[in-house]
């Protein structure tokens, strides 16, 4: 799934990865049978390690955690959220391209 760069968030250790990073986080809600989420998955793999230590990049199984989808009204996959102090300041739904997501996360990093 992901690399050592990529946090895996359950619902037990979300709320707890939000409040112990000070930098931007960006969430990714996916599922093992979505197409696009498995087209996004490198991107994110390479935003995580060409933003080490200023972004961190989470992903949340939305199959295993339904709760946090529901929480985050998340309704289609993949969704990036991102989040800056514990609160969510943008969203981008759907296999966007990689440059998009840079734009947005220099705005919040």
């Amino acid at each position: 799934m992901a690399s050592q760069a990529i946090v895996r968030l359950t619902d037990d250790s979300f709320d707890q990865t939000l409040a112990a990073h000070a930098e931007p986080i960006i969430v990714d809600f996916w599922a093992d049978w979505c197409g696009p989420c498995k087209a996004i998955a490198p991107v994110l793999e390479e935003l995580a390690q060409e933003y080490a230590g200023r972004v961190t990049i989470g992903k949340v199984n939305v199959d295993e955690h339904p709760g946090l989808a529901a929480r985050f009204q998340v309704r289609s996959i993949p969704t990036l959220l991102l989040f800056k102090g514990g609160q969510v300041v943008d969203q981008i739904v759907g296999a966007v391209p990689k440059a998009q997501i840079k734009k947005r996360l220099d705005a919040v990093a």
